[in-house]
């Protein structure tokens, strides 16, 4: 019997389905559920964080070290900025312990997500919603002219995890130039994947630039000015990682000289983003409210996901989305 605490964030069909949660799929395994504000330092929560064998969620990082117990900690996020840490990476190595994280519920709608506005820019199809919404002309010419194929383009996935894995697979078929930057190279990545300490050589020969980096102290504002500049003319921008890793004002400035031709957000800094923020307002700049990773089953997959890695945890098996 193995003890679970979770304070993950479960919508109101969950919670109604979930004693038959815990008789159906958990077996004898003990579930112990509080808010998503607990977070197991205080309390009961803390009590039986101490007492887990498990903790799914988004626990204090300090509580997870200090609970000596936990064998296995899920995060229920893709990011684990606050649990990317020395003492937490060294503790987990040491003590044997694993740590997972949700990369998986979110490589279909993120890849799909990047893939949707790099055909939408493509095609001009902000544009046309644009004028249909506004003075309604028959742009014939000009929305044909500056239409262009993905075809042969070259696209530079800034972060090649599990996401830009699948993104790759997607773009496949369109015949473009993939080229993968990620902290280590394994020598088995299915594109061509440079370290990230070389990202200024592959900046000029990118047309789509797609930042898909994790937060941590490499990456705040690693798209900085000096990295912009090295964009070639026309070349676009797509954020899906962490507002953190892109200055927004040395983007702003680029923009505004037109050398960069679009910026697609889905994260910013901060976020919400301001109302009265110029990035609202600037021409072929697109945002979307940090919802690349939703979908209307997220939060089902979530369990699904967690659920399959207890069932690998219980066989001895190899756990999906290992971090440490």
């Amino acid at each position: 019997m193995l003890k679970i605490w979770t304070n993950h964030r479960f919508t109101s069909a969950e919670n109604s389905e979930l004693n038959s949660l815990r008789e159906n799929l958990l077996g004898e395994h003990k579930l112990f559920v509080f808010p998503p504000t607990e977070n197991g330092t205080v309390g009961e929560s803390a009590e039986k964080l101490q007492t887990a064998d498990i903790a799914f969620g988004q626990p204090d990082p300090d509580a997870v070290l200090s609970a000596e117990n936990i064998k296995w900690f899920h995060v229920d996020l893709a990011g684990y900025t606050p649990y990317d840490r020395t003492d937490f990476r060294e503790n987990f190595r040491q003590q044997g312990r694993i740590m997972t994280n949700s990369s998986a519920v979110y490589v279909e709608p993120c890849s799909q997500h990047v893939l949707a506005m790099m055909m939408a820019l493509a095609r001009r199809l902000p544009e046309s919603l644009d004028n249909q919404r506004g003075a309604r002309s028959w742009t014939y010419d000009k929305t044909r002219n500056n239409s262009y194929l993905l075809n042969n383009q070259t696209a530079l996935i800034l972060g090649f995890g599990t996401i830009g894995r699948r993104l790759a697979e997607l773009l496949a078929p369109l015949k473009m130039k993939l080229i993968g930057v990620k902290r280590t190279v394994r020598g088995d990545e299915p594109i061509r994947v440079v370290p990230q300490s070389e990202t200024e050589k592959y900046l000029p020969e990118a047309d789509h630039i797609i930042n898909i980096l994790p937060a941590n102290q490499e990456t705040i504002n690693f798209l900085n000015a000096e990295r912009l500049s090295k964009f070639k003319k026309g070349a676009i921008i797509y954020n899906i990682g962490r507002g953190i890793t892109l200055d927004q004002d040395a983007l702003l400035a680029e923009m505004q000289t037109g050398r960069i031709a679009a910026a697609y957000l889905d994260v910013t800094d901060p976020e919400p983003l301001p109302p009265a923020h110029p990035l609202w307002t600037t021409p072929n700049c697109y945002i979307t409210p940090h919802s690349a990773g939703g979908f209307s089953l997220e939060k089902q997959r979530h369990v699904e996901h967690f659920l399959e890695n207890l069932s690998r945890f219980e066989k001895g098996e190899d756990l999906l989305d290992r971090i440490y």
